[in-house]
């Protein structure tokens, strides 16, 4: 399904704006996105938080008032670019700030709905986005805000007025660079990653200065690279050939392509990374750091600080791409400063923060095949059976079934932590892949994948499965099955909360305790975003944005399928309670 997504002409730059005296506008200091997991009255950050828990600390929407949650408005993307809709809304001041599909954003009055402006990106007609044309959210400092464009561009617009201040380049759209992520403020500068992995590009985290958009830091995540501090050379990312062969570094993916987190504890930006390239192992012997990986980093140098790889040498696509969420637990009277992920390759990882120890790991799906478990570090004990066969000559290799698929056990779609029942809510999915290894070579700008695929469900009744998962003891507390794969993010309150929605619609809200569904709203098209909550003038509000699409439907093969009735759709949902 990789293919140039050709637009009409070209996207025109749209830019209305509304004025509106009942905003007001205070700058977001930096001081306001520490305190963002705490402060109730706005979300000014990717995560609801640095450390990316998602949980708030509201309970006014509860197990017993859940009941009398109802539509307060609804905001249309409108026109006809109605594709996956992957966004986290940011609220500030009575204004939301909501990215869409095909690198829109507006502005929106909270209280009445209304659009305060709008801005477009003018795209080229050959960006190469691997996964649907989705953005899944912006970043907010000072008076600015910030999103990534499709043609691997930042961009920074007034946020009263949505005028650009400025607007910087990442990378060459035309080498199978693009952006999606959101953007996070770290230590009063701007992080962005980038994405592009299944063209052989080299991943890459950049630091900016927010205001000017000038680069401070970068980072290549393939080892081999240069790193570069104020222009000048910062040492090279790892060993040069120590874990890839020949020159095959040169295009090795590893693309942080769904953002980072922080914790201003141990000052260290946590950065998930993609895929190494090309998908068939066996053009690429050794571990391939430090694709499939989640490095730590110094925010004031970009310096490689630790390190954990999930699956060294992948073989199936099993991206280290999930976010890496912070908490912290108790253990023999000591505090453990650790952070977990749920990975694609099936597993569920506690490691220390701090160092990036091994701490432990457990299957968060069923019918795992690739790999027997892990030894004492963490390092997965393959079941090399269950990797695709070596192609010889023109011929591809040997075709296996492995679980889970490509697609992963979960994907981008982030997860939630509990600071009241001290569990996360993993939106999982249940589900295997063909796949089979064929010749490939590397062509600037081409996909560069090596392998082919068909994902099937590993049950007949659902794919979709939203866990609840002890991070201490690994155990899986409840199981919410959905027919089917879910694909939007998580969000946990006080209240007792987790609310997360579904592609048949559905905007579901869930005891954190039982799992037991205790309220639902239709939004007329599939779910794919991250929900948000907020107070704002003593109501706690919740809100969604629907749009089915993201890469199931393009990627999803028989899975996709079952689902090709759902239809498509760029809308934002508000709710309050009825009083």
């Amino acid at each position: 399904m990789l293919k140039k997504h050709l637009l009409t002409g070209f996207l025109a730059l749209c830019f209305t704006a509304v004025t509106s005296s009942a905003v007001g506008f205070e700058p977001v200091k930096y001081k306001d996105i520490v305190d963002d997991a705490k402060t109730v009255d706005d979300v000014v950050s990717y995560g609801l938080g640095q450390k990316g828990q998602r949980y708030s600390p509201l309970d006014q929407i509860n197990k017993k008032t859940i009941k009398d949650l109802v539509p307060v408005w609804n905001f249309s993307f409108g026109g006809e670019k109605q594709r996956g809709q992957e966004a986290q809304p940011l609220v500030k001041d009575g204004v939301m700030y909501v990215t869409a599909s095909y690198s829109r954003i507006y502005a929106i009055d909270t209280k009445t709905g209304d659009e305060l402006w709008q801005y477009e990106a003018r795209l080229p007609s050959a960006i190469l986005p691997c996964c649907d044309v989705i953005n899944r959210g912006a970043a907010l400092y000072d008076d600015l805000v910030f999103f990534g464009t499709l043609d691997a561009k930042i961009v920074a617009l007034d946020r009263k007025t949505g005028k650009v201040r400025w607007k910087k380049k990442i990378a060459n759209y035309k080498d199978g660079y693009s952006y999606t992520a959101a953007p996070l403020i770290v230590n009063d500068l701007l992080i962005t990653g980038n994405s592009g992995g299944e063209f052989g590009i080299v991943g890459r985290i950049d630091a900016r200065n927010p205001k000017t958009g000038e680069l401070v830091w970068t980072r290549p995540m393939v080892e081999g690279h240069m790193g570069y501090l104020n222009g000048k050379e910062n040492g090279i990312t790892g060993k040069t050939n120590a874990t890839w062969p020949g020159d095959l570094w040169k295009q090795g993916g590893a693309a942080p392509w769904n953002g980072v987190t922080y914790d201003p504890d141990t000052n260290l930006i946590f950065v998930p990374t993609g895929n190494p390239a090309p998908w068939n192992s066996h053009e690429r012997p050794g571990d391939n750091l430090y694709s499939a990986s989640r490095v730590a980093l110094d925010p004031d140098t970009g310096k490689i600080v630790w390190h954990f790889q999930t699956t060294p040498n992948d073989g199936w696509d099993y991206d280290g791409m999930a976010e890496f969420v912070l908490f912290e637990y108790n253990e023999n009277g000591k505090t453990v400063k650790a952070g977990a992920t749920a990975d694609k390759n099936g597993f569920f990882y506690v490691l220390n923060r701090e160092n990036g120890k091994y701490i432990r790991s457990t299957p968060f799906v069923d019918k795992i095949t690739w790999a027997k478990g892990m030894d004492k570090n963490g390092r997965p004990i393959v079941n090399e059976e269950n990797r695709p066969g070596n192609p010889k000559g023109a011929k591809q290799g040997t075709t296996v079934f492995s679980v889970p698929s490509f697609l992963g056990g979960k994907n981008w779609n982030p997860m939630a932590f509990s600071q009241k029942t001290g569990l996360f809510y993993v939106p999982a999915n249940e589900w295997g892949m063909d796949i089979w290894n064929k010749p490939v070579s590397y062509k600037k700008g081409a996909a560069y994948l090596g392998a082919g695929f068909t994902i099937k469900p590993v049950y007949e009744d659902h794919i979709g499965a939203l866990k609840a998962i002890d991070p201490v003891t690994g155990k899986i507390k409840w199981i919410y099955k959905n027919k089917a794969p879910l694909w939007g993010g998580v969000l946990t309150t006080a209240g007792g909360l987790v609310i997360t929605g579904n592609p048949e619609g559905k905007l579901m809200a869930l005891d954190d305790e039982t799992g037991e569904v205790l309220w639902s709203f239709q939004t007329g098209t599939g779910i794919v975003g991250s929900p948000i909550t907020w107070e704002e003038d003593g109501d706690q509000y919740i809100a969604v944005v629907s749009g089915w699409g993201g890469a199931v439907p393009l990627w999803g093969g028989e899975v996709a399928k079952t689902v090709k009735y759902l239809n498509q759709g760029g809308s934002v949902h508000v709710f309050k309670l009825h009083k």
